[in-house]
Order: structure tokens, then C-alpha cells, then sequence
């Protein structure tokens, strides 16, 4: 019997899709599901005639695998994991390999990544992002984990993942330990940034200037053949121009304004604080999704709550420039603040990440490539110790040169009481960065005055205390 390369637990749609890009790449795959039925219907249909083996028992699949053995687990994050890998340890041997292709969270990886090793086998946390055609055509692949384990999966990763122009395969060896999984992690916090900063757009130019969702279909077409070419402004196109068939109208127009969410953003943003790195435009992002997720409490104060009528009086072509102009700058933010939370989480997690690298693996496959990420590759290749994107001449000059129409538009926002969090955020992260001096001075002596917190001084070293009431 010939035995399989790899296998694979967990037929979802992922899970079958990267098992059929596999196959087609040239390897052989073993395949479980914990519904044994749903394995035998995939056999039997899209799995059918190719080197595609399904097994009813975990000990079988085990059985049917080439040493190493490598397998992939994709299941759902959390609990799930746990209970598979207790499943399998007693089953495999010292040097196999059991990698995790779900939304785990990293410091779960971490954990099982030890208590594994501690047991002579290698435990991969590895994202993948790209959605169902991603896995199937090729995802953008983020492993963790030990680079002996990297060495003997990445014949198949780099066969299987996505390839950029220059025809490079969108994977790379992360780093140790939960690396491969915080990377995912913060790709799906900026994901979250980029989403509503799009959103924040569209409500703009349809709420406030009128514009039909067939017309912004056309604005974000045209704008995806320039600077904010994008797999997102891409699919934002095709999602306005979209009918309803049961109605005939927009399809966008119909949908519930009540946006869901499973995870991953928070999580950025609470590592973030963990390690106090300022990453305001991922929070507004997630905020956005719990107030729309107040659904009830919204139209209820859609009557008691005053505010001005979202109508804009002027041209509609300047407005649909700085829009344009503006959500261009504040993707650069969004970056800017993941690449910088990465760049943070690296040194507390001894994690040693390449952000040249990761920028270079996002190129393709994933949710958010963009041609941006081209020149955020060049950047951190010219200089790879970059505290900020900002901070790159290129980067510094392109958000400068945007600014005066960004204002304007935050301003036209705000006159109609349009609500724009993350696109405000960005802003005003850029005002804080660029700023010699914040008002935290205030701040300290407002702490020191009602807790003794003490506070540092400008013109000399060392830590002062003021008795304010003598």
C-alpha cells in the first residue's frame, strides 16, 4: 500500500479545499472527519479517481502515513484541538508532526507546543488565510513552530500556497513557538481596519452624497485599477453590484447593518494593550462591529437622538477624490500599526520576525493582499529594523501629500454626523506620532496630584512628587 504524505483532519470547506490542493500539486492525502459520513460523501464526489484516501479510525489514518508523519488539523479553534491531539498522541511517534490550520489563539499554541515537544513530537501553528478559494487555488501559508518541523513540511507548503507576480510562493518559516498563529492573528486585525475603513468610505459617498451602490460599484472598480488595488476593494465592487433576487434592488441594500465577528480582531487588540502598543484603528474596527451589532438600541436612538441630516451640498467628484485620497492614507495607517504591534510582539515573544518577509507573503493569496503590500515589502527590505511605516521617507511623503483632502473629508463627515471611527482614528493617530509633545504632561500631574504617582521632569533626571494643596 502506498502510503500518504500528509493528512488531513477536518472536511470543512478549508479543510477539503486545501486537501483537493494538495492532490492536484502531486501529493497523496489521507483524510479523516469525525462524521464519518461527510468523509465518504467527499471520497465518493470531489475526491473521487484521485490520490485521495479516507480513513473511518484515527489509528488508521495514522497507519496509512509516511514517516514523518505530518497531519493537519482543521477543526475549530479552542476546545476542539485539545480533544484531537489527546485523540492522536498516543498514536504517533517521537519526530511526527501535527499542525493546526484553525484560528487558534497563540498562547494556546504555545502551551500545546510545549506539553507536545516535551513528548519528542513537533507542533505547528500555522495560519492560512485566503478563504475557500484561497486554500483551493492557493492560500497565503503563515507556519510556526520549530524549523526541523519547517524543513519537512515545506515541500508541500510552498507547493501548495499562493505565488505573487514574481512568481515566489506566499509561505515562509514564521518563527518558534505561537509565531505562525499571532502573525494570523494581527493579518486579521488589520483585515478587520481595512474592512470598516472601506465601509466607513461607502457610507460616506452613499449616505451622505447619494450616490447608488451601482455608481460606488463603478468608484471602486476604477479605484482598484490604481494605489488601492486590492483583493477587498476588488470584491467590494462586485458586492454593490450585486441584485437581490428576491427584490431586484442592490443586494448591499438589503443585508442587515449588523456585522459579526469571530474573534481574531479582539484579539489584536488585546495583545496590543498587553503590550502597550497603540493600535487605534483595529479598535475602532472592532468597536464598529459591537455597535452594529446593538441593532435594537440603535433604532431606538435613531428617534430620541438629534443630529444633523447626512446631505452633502457640494460637487460629487472632489468628495469621491478625497475619499479615495483618504482611505488610501489611512490603509497605510492601519499597516503601520500592525506592522508595529508585530514588530513589539517579536522582541516580548522572542519571536525574531521578519516583517520584509511577512509583508512579502501577504503579496498573494490572502484576504488582505493589496499592491500596497509591494512597497511595504520594499520598505522593511531597505531598512528592516523600521520602528514605523511612517517612518519610511516613501510612506511619510505619501500620507503628507494625502492629508489636506483627509482633513476635508473628516470635516464634511462630521458636519453630517456620518460616523467614521476608524478613518477618524487614523487621522488622529497620524496627529499623535507626529507630535513633539502630547498632553500626558497634564495627565502625570493630574495622577500625581490625586495618587502620589509621581512624574518625570524635562529639564532634570529623576522622579519628582508635588504636595499640590500647600
Amino acid at each position: 500500500m502506498t502510503l500518504a504524505n500528509i493528512g488531513v483532519i477536518g472536511l470543512g470547506v478549508m479543510g477539503r479545499n486545501l486537501v483537493l490542493n494538495m492532490e492536484r500539486n502531486g501529493f497523496t492525502v489521507a483524510v479523516f472527519n469525525k462524521t464519518t459520513a461527510k468523509m465518504h460523501e467527499f471520497i465518493q464526489g470531489d475526491a473521487a479517481g484521485k490520490r485521495i484516501v479516507g480513513y473511518e479510525t484515527l489509528a488508521d489514518l495514522v497507519k496509512g502515513l509516511e514517516r514523518p508523519r505530518r497531519i493537519l488539523l482543521m477543526v475549530t479553534a479552542g476546545a476542539a484541538v485539545d480533544a484531537v491531539i489527546a485523540e492522536l498522541k498516543p498514536l504517533l511517534e517521537p519526530g511526527d508532526i501535527l499542525i493546526d490550520g484553525g484560528n487558534s489563539y497563540f498562547l494556546d499554541t504555545e502551551r500545546r507546543s510545549r506539553e507536545l515537544e516535551a513528548s519528542g513530537l513537533w507542533f505547528v501553528g500555522m495560519g492560512v488565510s485566503g478563504g475557500e478559494e484561497g486554500a483551493l487555488w492557493g492560500p497565503s501559508i503563515m507556519p510556526g513552530g520549530s524549523p526541523e518541523a519547517w524543513q519537512a513540511l515545506a515541500p508541500i507548503l510552498q507547493a501548495i500556497a499562493a505565488r505573487a507576480e514574481d512568481g515566489a510562493p506566499c509561505v515562509t518559516h514564521i518563527g518558534p513557538g505561537g509565531a505562525g498563529h499571532y502573525v494570523k492573528m494581527v493579518h486579521n486585525g488589520i483585515e478587520y481596519a481595512d474592512m470598516q475603513l472601506i465601509a466607513e468610505i461607502y457610507d460616506l459617498l452613499s449616505r451622505g452624497a447619494g450616490m447608488s451602490a451601482d455608481q460606488l460599484a463603478d468608484v471602486f472598480a476604477e479605484w482598484n485599477e490604481g494605489e488601492l488595488k486590492s483583493y477587498l476593494i476588488e470584491i467590494t465592487s462586485h458586492v454593490l453590484r450585486r441584485k437581490d433576487d428576491l427584490t431586484g434592488k442592490p443586494l448591499v441594500d438589503v443585508i442587515l447593518d449588523e456585522a459579526q465577528q469571530k474573534g481574531t480582531g479582539k484579539w489584536t487588540g488585546q495583545n496590543a494593550l498587553d503590550l502597550g502598543a497603540p493600535v487605534p484603528t483595529i479598535q475602532a474596527a472592532v468597536e464598529s462591529r459591537s455597535l452594529s451589532a446593538m441593532k435594537e438600541r440603535r433604532v431606538l436612538a435613531s428617534r430620541v437622538l438629534g443630529g444633523p441630516k447626512p446631505m452633502y451640498q457640494g460637487e460629487v467628484k472632489p468628495l469621491v477624490e478625497a475619499a479615495r485620497q483618504a482611505l488610501y492614507a489611512a490603509k497605510i495607517i492601519a499597516y503601520a500599526q500592525g506592522f508595529e504591534l508585530m514588530s513589539m510582539a517579536s522582541q516580548e515573544y522572542q519571536y525574531n520576525l521578519q516583517l520584509a518577509e511577512l509583508a512579502r507573503i501577504w503579496r498573494a493569496g490572502c484576504i488582505i493582499r493589496a499592491a500596497l503590500l509591494e512597497e511595504i515589502t520594499a520598505a522593511y527590505r531597505r531598512d528592516p529594523a523600521l520602528p514605523n511605516l511612517l517612518l519610511d521617507p516613501a510612506f511619510a511623503q505619501a500620507v503628507a501629500e494625502r492629508q489636506t483632502n483627509w482633513r476635508w473629508l473628516m470635516q464634511t463627515a462630521i458636519g453630517m454626523g456620518i460616523p467614521t471611527l476608524a478613518l477618524s482614528s487614523a487621522l488622529a493617530y497620524y496627529d499623535a506620532y507626529r507630535s513633539e509633545r502630547l498632553p500626558a504632561n497634564l495627565i502625570q500631574g493630574l495622577r500625581d496630584y490625586f495618587g502620589a504617582h509621581t512624574y518625570r521632569r524635562l529639564d532634570r533626571e529623576g522622579v519628582f512628587h508635588t504636595r499640590w494643596n500647600e
